[in-house]
C-alpha cells in the first residue's frame, strides 16, 4: 500500500488525479489522507469522483472513502478491462481535470475507444479545452492518435460543456507480460527531448463567448487586444466563437507554434500556451491581454516547455525517459514529482530549469 499526503506542496487535487492513473496502470494499491487540506471546501469534488468511479469501471478496483468532501481514499485496483465511457461530472466541475486521471489510462488501451465528458470547458483553476487539444494533444500524438471533438462549451457555473474524444493506442499495455517490459517498449521509443525552442513560425487562438455577449463584440474585443500584443512576434491567426452555453461565459487560449526546421514537426511538436478568462466586471481587452501577456512570457523565456505544460506531460516523461526544459518549475510540477516517484521506479533531476527523468 502506497501512502500518498494529500496536503504535501501544492496539495491540490492533481495529487489524486495522478495517483489514480499510475495506480490503475501499475496496479499498485494506494492510500491519500489530507485530499485538499488547504483549500476553501477542502476534500474530494464532483470531478475527482468521476475520476474515480470512471477508473473503477476499468479494472473493479475497490474503493473506500469514496464520497464527496472524502478527506481520505484507498485504491485497490483490480485487473484492467478497456471499454468506451460516457461521463458526466453533473456540474462546471472541470473536464480537462477529469482527463489527467483517465486519459493516461486509456490511451493504452487494448482496442479503439470513444470517451464522452459532459462537464465545465472553460472554468477557473485548470486548463481550457482548448489548450488540452491544441497544446497537449499534440504532445500525446506518439503514444496514441487522439481527435478531439469540442461539442459544446460549458461556462462555470452550469457547465454542460461536451468533449468527445476518439482514441487509438499505438501501445497496448495488455500486449506486455509487466508493467516493466510496457516501460522499456516506451522507453525504446518514445523517449521525450523537449531541449530547445527553435523558430518561432505562428501564433494560433480561439477566442470564444457566450451568444449572450455577441452584441457587445467580446470575442473579437479579446482577440483584437491578444493579436495586437503579439504580432510582432509571428503571425497571429485568432478565430471567433460564439456558442451556445447554459451560464454567460468567455475566454481566450493562445498557442505558439516553433519549429526546428522551416516547417512544423508534427511528430516531436514545441508547442506552447497561455490563456485567460472573462467574468462578472472585467473588461475583454483586458482578458485578451492578459493571455497575451502570459504567453509572450513564456516566449521570451527561451524554453520550449511552458509552466502550464510542464506538469501535465511529467507522467508521460517519467513511463518514457527523456528531458524537458521549462520556463518555470512551479509546485504543481513538483507534487506531480513526488506523486509520480511513489509508483514508478525513477527519479527526477532537475538542473536549473531541466528536468531529466
Amino acid at each position: 500500500m502506497i501512502s500518498i499526503d494529500g496536503s504535501y506542496l501544492e496539495g491540490g487535487g492533481q495529487i489524486v488525479r495522478t495517483a489514480l492513473a499510475l495506480s490503475t496502470l501499475t496496479g499498485k494499491p494506494f492510500k491519500v489522507t489530507d485530499i485538499r487540506k488547504g483549500r476553501a471546501k477542502p476534500g474530494l469534488k464532483a470531478q475527482h469522483l468521476n475520476a474515480v468511479n470512471a477508473l473503477q469501471q476499468l479494472c473493479d478496483a475497490k474503493v473506500p472513502g469514496r464520497y464527496l468532501g472524502s478527506m481520505e481514499l484507498e485504491y485497490h485496483p483490480g485487473k484492467l478491462g478497456f471499454h468506451n465511457l460516457n461521463i458526466d461530472i453533473g456540474t462546471a466541475g472541470s473536464i480537462t481535470l477529469l482527463l489527467q486521471a483517465v486519459l493516461p489510462v486509456v490511451m493504452f488501451s487494448d482496442k479503439k475507444l470513444i470517451l464522452k465528458i459532459t462537464g465545465g470547458t472553460d472554468v477557473q483553476h485548470s486548463m481550457p479545452v482548448d489548450y488540452f487539444v491544441n497544446v497537449l494533444l499534440p504532445h500525446l500524438k506518439k503514444y496514441a492518435d487522439i481527435e478531439a471533438s469540442i461539442e459544446r462549451r460549458g461556462y462555470y457555473p452550469k457547465g454542460n460543456g461536451r468533449l468527445v474524444l476518439k482514441i487509438e493506442p499505438k501501445y497496448l499495455i495488455s500486449s506486455f507480460k509487466t508493467f516493466d517490459d510496457f516501460m522499456a517498449s516506451l522507453q525504446e521509443d518514445t523517449s521525450i527531448g523537449l531541449d530547445s525552442q527553435g523558430k518561432l513560425l505562428v501564433i494560433k487562438g480561439v477566442s470564444h463567448a457566450s451568444k449572450d455577449l455577441m452584441k457587445a463584440n467580446v470575442a473579437e474585443r479579446q482577440a483584437k487586444t491578444a493579436k495586437y500584443l503579439l504580432s510582432s512576434l509571428a503571425p497571429v491567426k485568432i478565430n471567433i466563437e460564439y456558442v451556445d452555453a447554459l451560464s454567460i461565459g468567455s475566454g481566450i487560449t493562445l498557442w505558439a507554434i516553433f519549429s526546428k526546421g522551416d516547417e512544423i514537426d508534427f511528430i516531436n511538436p514545441i508547442v506552447m500556451g497561455a490563456d485567460s478568462l472573462g467574468e462578472k466586471g472585467k473588461k475583454s481587452e483586458k482578458v485578451g491581454e492578459e493571455a497575451a501577456l502570459r504567453l509572450k512570457k513564456q516566449i521570451e523565456s527561451g524554453k520550449p516547455v511552458d509552466k502550464y505544460l510542464a506538469d501535465q506531460i511529467l507522467p508521460f516523461l517519467a513511463l518514457s525517459g527523456g528531458s524537458i526544459d521549462v520556463s518555470e518549475i512551479t509546485d504543481h510540477c513538483k507534487t506531480n514529482m513526488y506523486v509520480i516517484e511513489k509508483f514508478l521506479d525513477v527519479k527526477f533531476k532537475i538542473e536549473k530549469n531541466k528536468i531529466t527523468c
